[in-house]
């Protein structure tokens, strides 16, 4: 059975705590574990690849951890997947690392379009979404952390005819007077 694995579940979970947070820091392993009750030892294994594959940063000290490398809008969840896993193949001929000629059937096999059509289906998927793109579906659709970010990088929005701001778009300061939104993690 195809399934996401745990090591790319609890990752991406993590960058979705990230995302919410964006603006506001660097947020510590056990922060982020306590938030999404993800071991922190786990969480430790997970940002290595996050990090080599630039997607986060990270800062040491008192107040340091872990922030996105770029704006949430402008991380896929493919990128995060394939720093977790590698490219995605549902079967042995559509990996990077196959050699042409491996498999005795791979003239004529009459299962290899559809599994590259699924290859492909779920790459579009995953390149297409974002984190913002996940932070959206909170209700309200905003990406804050417990703590107010600071107003850069923040576009404002109006939900239910009030502005708040939304540290997941990519863009522009916040027009003055405009109060980050707040929403309680987890």
């Amino acid at each position: 059975m195809l399934q996401v694995s745990q090591r790319t579940h609890y990752g991406l979970r993590a960058m979705t705590e990230l995302a919410k947070a964006y603006g506001s820091g660097p947020r510590s392993l056990a922060w982020i574990a306590e938030a999404q009750h993800l071991p922190a030892g786990y969480l430790e294994q997970l940002a290595i690849p996050l990090r080599r594959a630039g997607l986060v940063e990270n800062t040491r000290g008192a107040h340091g951890g872990y922030q996105l490398a770029r704006p949430p809008a402008q991380l896929s969840v493919g990128e995060i997947v394939r720093a977790l896993e590698g490219a995605i193949a549902p079967v042995e001929c559509l990996s990077e690392d196959y050699s042409a000629g491996s498999c005795a059937l791979e003239v004529g096999c009459l299962s290899r379009p559809l599994w590259q059509r699924l290859k492909e289906a779920i790459d579009q998927v995953l390149d297409s979404t974002t984190l913002a793109d996940l932070c959206a579906t909170l209700d309200p659709p905003v990406c804050v952390s417990e703590q107010a970010p600071g107003a850069g990088g923040f576009v404002s929005l109006t939900f239910g005819g009030s502005k708040q701001q939304n540290p997941c778009s990519v863009g522009s300061e916040a027009p003055a007077g405009t109060a980050p939104a707040r929403a309680a993690s987890g």
